[in-house]
């Protein structure tokens, strides 16, 4: 029997690079950068980084964090 694959919490899901080249920022319609480290897509435009969650992006702007000034 094949064993599961096995995801630790600190191990954020990759998302699908196709998907990354076609996902726009909901507020401002710009290109999003993938920080793979928080699981976050990032707007710079917007100053909003977007949670992804087992690997599916979460496009709210209600789910965005606001990012830092060192950010």
């Amino acid at each position: 029997m094949a064993e599961p694959h096995d995801l630790t919490l600190t191990e954020p899901a990759d998302v699908d690079p196709r998907l990354l080249e076609v996902l726009v920022c909901p507020m401002t319609r710009s290109p999003l950068t993938y920080d793979r480290a928080k699981g976050e897509l990032i707007s710079k435009s917007a100053r909003l980084a977007y949670p992804v969650r087992d690997g599916v992006p979460i496009m709210l702007v209600e789910e965005a964090r606001v990012l830092g000034d060192d950010e």
